[in-house]
């Protein structure tokens, strides 16, 4: 049975998130839909990661095994055709050994976080992007995200409904860009908890507003405690960027 692997591009704001839900939009659905409707297979797609509702993707990667056989183009082109104007894009498709997974063949996972710092509300990025009107400091932002890097007990930065079996994670890289008033931080690690990156952003906002002290980041992440930590940043600004295997 072919194994087919997917490369996904998608606007998470009017879905409930990747995983199937019974009478709800989400991203899932609509692929699992339309694959449907091109082979006649009801088929799950295995994906390398949950987004939760609200949460982007440029480059999220699922596989399923289908019966029939296809010429990758030719199914990539069928599916943005049930895909169009649902905000979904299938960038490329191919098919790969069995051994292959989405999921568990990962070797590590980049998120983007955008924000926009503007007093003026947003048009353009809205949804797509975290306004914060009040100026940041992201030479401070930065020095307080070095504690994070490395590899840490992140409870203080994980939702209580995580399932995680540890708290212990290795992050490789966090960074704030700054171009005018775009503010984007870049994230990696193997693996991340739920709103991992949601609550660092949230609790890194706190330093650029002057709220904190770059040396409170590790306080709170010391702490191993979520009430030690800041705020959830809302999913808006959230993408997941590239999975790497």
């Amino acid at each position: 049975m072919p194994r087919y692997k997917f490369i996904i591009e998608y606007n998470g704001s009017a879905y409930h998130g990747w995983q199937y839900q019974e009478n709800l939009p989400t991203i899932q659905g609509e692929i699992e839909s339309a694959i449907f409707k091109i082979t006649q297979e009801s088929i799950r797609l295995q994906v390398s990661g949950r987004t939760d509702a609200g949460v982007h993707a440029l480059g999220q990667v699922a596989h399923a095994d289908i019966n029939k056989l296809m010429d990758p183009f030719r199914l990539t082109y069928g599916l943005n055709h049930f895909l169009t104007n649902k905000g979904i894009s299938i960038l490329s498709t191919e098919t790969c050994d069995t051994t292959f997974h989405a999921r568990f063949s990962t070797k590590a996972r980049t998120y983007l976080y955008k924000i926009i710092n503007r007093r003026a509300p947003l048009t353009v990025d809205m949804k797509l992007a975290y306004h914060v009107p009040l100026p940041l400091d992201v030479t401070s932002m930065n020095e307080a995200a070095k504690y994070l890097i490395g590899h840490h007990d992140f409870t203080s930065f994980r939702a209580s409904e995580c399932q995680a079996l540890s708290p212990k994670k290795t992050l490789e890289q966090a960074e704030f860009k700054q171009s005018n008033n775009l503010i984007e931080f870049h994230t990696r690690s193997k693996s991340f908890l739920h709103h991992q990156v949601r609550n660092m952003v949230g609790t890194l906002c706190l330093v650029g507003v002057g709220k904190w002290q770059p040396k409170d980041i590790q306080i709170a992440l010391l702490a191993k405690n979520r009430k030690a930590a800041g705020p959830t940043a809302p999913p808006d600004g959230l993408y997941l960027r590239e999975i790497i295997y």
